[in-house]
């Protein structure tokens, strides 16, 4: 039975669809077989995985609508391993139109529930504000995995993403926990980083992961070629590292 992890942080820019893209990437390179739901109505991790607008017929918002089946929305082995619930802008629509559908906070997890037995990993990237799509992918999710910039307000945007995911917990999805916390964009360059990992460290009693997301460049190209980092540059710091979380994302699921 999947684990389901939704990647989430109510900050823009932290890095979170590039952590949903390579994760994946990487769990599936390491034999997961794993379906990332590209939650987010900007479709970043679609096209970061190569897919052109154009070539996607139906979306996560069609499933959710119930115009298409899971299977028809689903595109398989966009990697070895790898599958994909494409996005797009008409997801944007949903805080509006599923205002009337009773229990509308649940309607991915009804969706989940019914295929969780076919992965090992189902990874939600979720759009970078609290609205009724990162409530539902809280609800439908078993862990939250939040991705944190090396910059100076980290900890204020992280002490909202864990009070959103505790009311989540209190309200709606009982058995919901904190994942990790990962830092992405560490320039060892600068004292900042540090201090910042410091200051975190010493305020969150949480589980933060041993590996660190450095900043580099190969990560930020990866996506203008619709490639994931270890499809792109399989050698680079940003794949290695990304491979590391893997690694640790799955002992700590063997832990659970």
């Amino acid at each position: 039975m999947a684990r389901i992890i939704a990647i989430t942080n109510q900050k823009g820019g932290v890095g979170k669809t590039t952590t949903a893209i390579n994760l994946s990437a990487c769990l599936a390179e390491a034999g997961q077989h794993v379906l990332l739901v590209d939650f987010d109505p900007q479709g970043n991790a679609s096209s970061g995985l190569g897919l052109e607008r154009e070539d996607i017929e139906n979306t996560v918002y069609d499933l959710l609508t119930e115009e298409v089946t899971f299977e028809e929305c689903r595109i398989a082995e966009i990697q070895k391993n790898l599958d994909i619930l494409p996005s797009d802008m008409n997801l944007a629509g949903a805080e509006i139109e599923f205002q009337e559908i009773e229990d509308k906070e649940k309607l991915l997890r009804s969706y989940l529930e019914k295929i969780k037995d076919d992965y090992d990993f189902i990874l939600i990237d979720c759009p970078p504000s609290l609205n009724i799509l990162t409530i539902n992918a809280l609800t439908a999710a078993d862990t939250v995995l939040v991705p944190i910039q090396c910059e100076y307000y980290a900890l204020e945007g992280l002490g909202q993403v864990l009070k959103t995911v505790d009311l989540v917990k209190r309200k709606l999805n009982p058995s919901l926990e904190l994942e990790g916390v990962v830092f992405t964009m560490y320039d060892a360059r600068t004292n900042l980083s540090l201090e910042v990992v410091e200051n975190v460290k010493s305020n969150l009693n949480r589980t933060i992961y041993k590996t660190i997301i450095p900043r580099n460049v190969r990560l930020a190209e990866a996506p203008s070629h619709g490639m994931s980092i270890n499809q792109y540059d399989t050698r680079s710091t940003g794949a290695e590292s990304y491979r590391m979380l893997a690694a640790e994302v799955m002992s700590r699921g063997e832990d659970l």
